[in-house]
């Protein structure tokens, strides 16, 4: 490459991030020309949205009841009249369980990811910006409570207490934060040095003003990416408690709960008890991951223009 050459590409550059009026593009516009560039991201973006409209939208057009049994349309296979994909061995709808069981799953990803992501950035800021003796004693409990697994502390709940939505959303709320403080405390750290955060100080502004609006703004890409793949963790984790009989007690159920009663037919060749729920699991984590993916590609592209 020339000397002309090595100039020219800085400019290129620059001009990639203009409009064609001249006038530069919004960092908001670079990022999201950067995930619409990530093909998988969009591929998952348009299952996620699939999904949700199948599971929350689905039921209002395609009515089942997803309460009593029938016992006399047992087992039924895809294709029968009314039952476009089969019956399980209590006589529920199949097609109609799926919707049932993935607004369960998604409802417990999506709350669950919600509270920890609130109270992970909160800790980590504050613990981040104020240093010291705060910050060794905040750390000290998110490393005590990293100890205890949270499947683990998940197991023991559900052998207490009657499993319930709220209850799976309240304790992987609490206990999924904890990886967000650590990141959002690596980011607060840096950030509080900067002129605009000691700037609040100077002009007389408190320290939470300072957390609040200057802060927690500026790790929301950080965070944003984190809260996706927890998103993932926590439908994992409810097809986990499912499949191993631990998750929503019946008549409600979740993807998890029917891959269990689909593998009891797993020797009768009932594939339709089997198959929907485990791809389901599969598509949707795999979509929010790459969705995670196309989203970090637009934050750093945001970051190299800051």
């Amino acid at each position: 490459m020339s000397v002309h050459d090595s100039e020219r590409v800085p400019r290129v550059v620059a001009a990639a991030e203009e409009l064609p009026g001249g006038r530069p593009k919004s960092m908001w516009r670079l990022g999201l020309e950067a995930f619409l560039e990530n093909r998988l991201a969009v591929a998952g973006l348009v299952i996620l949205v699939a999904a949700l409209l199948f599971c929350f939208l689905g039921p209002l057009i395609y009515r089942t009841n997803q309460i009593n049994t029938d016992l006399a349309a047992v087992n039924l296979s895809p294709g029968t009249p009314g039952h476009p994909l089969g019956t399980d061995q209590a006589g529920y709808d199949q097609l109609g369980r799926l919707m049932a069981g993935g607004q369960v799953s998604l409802t417990i990803g999506f709350a669950a990811a919600a509270i920890s992501t609130v109270i992970g950035t909160l800790w980590g800021a504050v613990a981040g910006f104020f240093g010291g003796l705060v910050d060794t004693v905040m750390m000290r409990v998110v490393d005590a409570l990293l100890a205890i697994p949270a499947l683990f502390l998940l197991l023991v709940l559900v052998t207490i207490v009657k499993p319930s939505m709220g209850m799976m959303i309240f304790v992987f709320g609490l206990t999924a934060w904890l990886i967000t403080s650590r990141l959002v405390r690596g980011e607060s750290l840096s950030l509080r040095v900067r002129e605009y955060v000691q700037a609040v100080r100077v002009m007389g502004g408190t320290s939470w003003r300072a957390v609040l609006r200057h802060i927690m703004p500026n790790v929301a890409g950080t965070v944003i990416v984190n809260a996706t793949f927890q998103v993932a963790d926590a439908i994992l984790v409810v097809a986990y408690l499912g499949f191993l009989g631990l998750g929503i007690s019946p008549p409600a159920t979740d993807w998890g709960g029917m891959l269990n009663n689909g593998v009891n037919f797993i020797y009768t060749n009932d594939w339709w008890l089997i198959y929907p729920p485990g791809l389901a699991i599969i598509f949707v984590v795999v979509a929010v991951n790459f969705i995670g993916d196309g989203v970090r590609d637009a934050v750093e592209v945001r970051l190299r223009r800051r």
